[in-house]
């Protein structure tokens, strides 16, 4: 494989490593360089590709671990710094402000820079104008007071290179998904139990519907959320937790945003009636699989809908998220 190279940070004495999953995706080795001038084999312990997240372990002890922040506490204008080794260039510090948070996005397989195979969901990141470049990703953004907040993840810009918009996840949710694969469980995201399409003006107007935006409910999970709450195949989902949903997209980020047993209300338009149902949210058990596996076999639930949809995306090119 062509050698790539990433920043990460330790979260445990004993070695325990937190970074991004694209900066080891497919790797046949990693090799973890510290600041004092040591070199570690690492192992892959777990990672969460549709979070970006992975965890590496290093045999070594008393290793001083990166001293925690709170991201739920952030306010936008406070001074925060990038940690990591851009272009190589190792231990590198830039800093900046929080421009902004609560940013989501979805990137989809056949967009993602990294090549993933599956679309990754980043809920709620953390918005900054601190410089982050290629070698960035996976390091740390901390707070003016050395404190962790977040995992230097992504930028927007058209040279690919730093621009003054990067992206970090927050910690808090970062380090509930690493707490998970170090004790050996499969990390674990909310789930309303659905696979959906979005629903627009177009299709709309060919299928009669009484609302021209949502997420169309092509198929409901046996034993979920959204089946004991009374949501059905057909159904046009238009809120979420009091959110308009204005696509499929919408959906599924709003309820990763959210925890597993979460209760929230979810408005849908059935025939044209309007109705809300309390919906507890579940877990996908961290399976990968599980999701893809769920869009499959409901392949048979889209009906003429997704006949229209096969006619207008070229047949491969629409496929249904699940949330």
């Amino acid at each position: 494989k062509n050698a790539v190279s990433g920043s990460g940070f330790v979260i445990t004495s004993d070695g325990y490593i937190l970074t991004n999953y694209h900066v080891i995706e497919d790797s046949d080795s990693i090799k973890v360089a510290t600041y004092d001038g040591n070199s570690y084999d690492a192992e892959l312990v777990g990672y969460d590709e549709s979070n970006d997240i992975a965890v590496l372990k290093i045999d070594a002890s008393g290793l001083s671990p990166v001293v925690l922040g709170d991201s739920d506490n952030l306010t936008i204008g406070e001074w925060v710094m990038s940690i990591g080794s851009p272009f190589g260039l190792e231990q590198s510090v830039a800093t900046g402000i929080v421009s902004a948070t609560n940013r989501s996005q979805i990137m989809d397989s056949s967009t993602d820079a990294y090549g993933q195979s599956e679309s990754t969901v980043y809920t709620n990141m953390i918005q900054t104008d601190a410089a982050i470049n290629p070698g960035n990703s996976g390091g740390a953004l901390v707070d003016a007071d050395g404190k962790l907040i977040g995992i230097n993840t992504l930028i927007t810009s058209y040279s690919g290179n730093y621009s003054g918009v990067g992206f970090a996840i927050p910690v808090n949710y970062a380090m509930g998904i690493a707490q998970q694969i170090i004790d050996g469980e499969n990390p674990s995201h909310a789930q309303l139990g659905v696979t959906m399409s979005t629903v627009n003006k177009q299709l709309a107007q060919r299928y009669g519907f009484a609302v021209d935006e949502g997420a169309y409910v092509s198929a409901v999970q046996q034993g979920s959320g959204a089946e004991a709450a009374g949501i059905q195949a057909g159904d046009i989902i238009v809120k979420f937790d009091g959110q308009d949903v204005t696509s499929a997209s919408d959906l599924t980020i709003a309820v990763r945003s959210k925890s597993v047993g979460d209760t929230v209300p979810v408005e849908v338009n059935r025939d044209g009636q309007t109705l809300t149902m309390d919906v507890t949210l579940g877990s996908d058990g961290g399976s990968q699989a599980a999701e893809t596996q769920q869009q499959s076999q409901s392949s048979d639930g889209y009906g003429s809908m997704q006949d229209y949809l096969d006619q207008l995306f070229g047949g491969s090119q629409q496929q249904d998220d699940a949330a």
